[in-house]
């Protein structure tokens, strides 16, 4: 997990978006839409209990194809002159997802806090290290703006948040926890227009519909049994 979760996924994402490869972010976030597909497609040798289903295909696709729609407007000129970033993100994404499915499949005893804490702790190290070693620190700014992020970061971005989340891969089929790579960009995108004022296009609220309509059909499933469950009650 401090390898292949943290320190090798975030760097090739941070590196891919950095001014010298320069892939939009957009782009990022529709290159990461593949990740509940290698989760399905690991799922499938690794994870016999875990159904994965023609709802859930479905749904993953029309999530995936909002999330083109939403950012389309980062494929105007000739991206393949981002290929290497592109690329790592694409593995981040896969990276990502192996570690998800073999925790998923191995996992059960550790407890979401202390399994987080261990390698969320090394990678920090390792990557303060790395960074003052590669990066100019000369522009830093360490005010109350910068500390009270990385506090908030610290805190809800990455304790509660992978905690939870690891939380939930016991519980939930993994397949339907991968597709928050769908959602988080509709958060990004609606918190974008209400806190800078940022503008939304038709575009965002046709892409924002497939992406909400594919998580629907995503759950029909679970849906299905929950509904039936509530009926052998009653």
């Amino acid at each position: 997990m401090t390898f292949f979760s943290y320190v090798f996924p975030f760097s090739l994402v941070y590196w891919a978006e950095s001014p010298q490869v320069g892939v939009p972010s957009g782009l990022s976030a529709v290159l990461f839409g593949v990740y509940p597909f290698f989760v399905a497609f690991l799922s499938y040798f690794l994870l016999q209990n875990e159904s994965i289903g023609a709802s859930k295909i479905s749904g993953m696709i029309i999530g995936f194809s909002g999330i083109i729609v939403i950012f389309s407007d980062n494929f105007i000129g000739d991206i393949s002159i981002y290929f290497f970033g592109m690329t790592a993100i694409v593995g981040s994404a896969l990276m990502q997802a192996i570690v998800l499915v073999l925790i998923k499949k191995y996992g059960h005893h550790l407890n979401p806090l202390s399994m987080n804490f261990i390698p969320m702790l090394s990678a920090g190290i390792i990557l303060i290290i790395t960074g003052f070693s590669v990066e100019d620190i000369s522009q830093l700014k360490y005010d109350s703006a910068a500390v009270l992020s990385v506090l908030y970061l610290a805190f809800f971005g990455s304790t509660v948040t992978f905690s939870s989340y690891y939380w939930l891969l016991k519980r939930v089929n993994v397949v339907i926890l991968s597709l928050i790579a769908f959602i988080t960009p509709v958060v990004a995108l609606f918190l974008g227009w209400i806190f800078y004022d940022e503008h939304l296009t038709s575009n965002h609220f046709l892409g924002t519909t497939l992406v909400l309509s594919g998580l629907l059909i995503a759950n029909l499933g679970n849906l299905r049994k929950f509904n039936n469950l509530g009926l052998k009650k009653s």
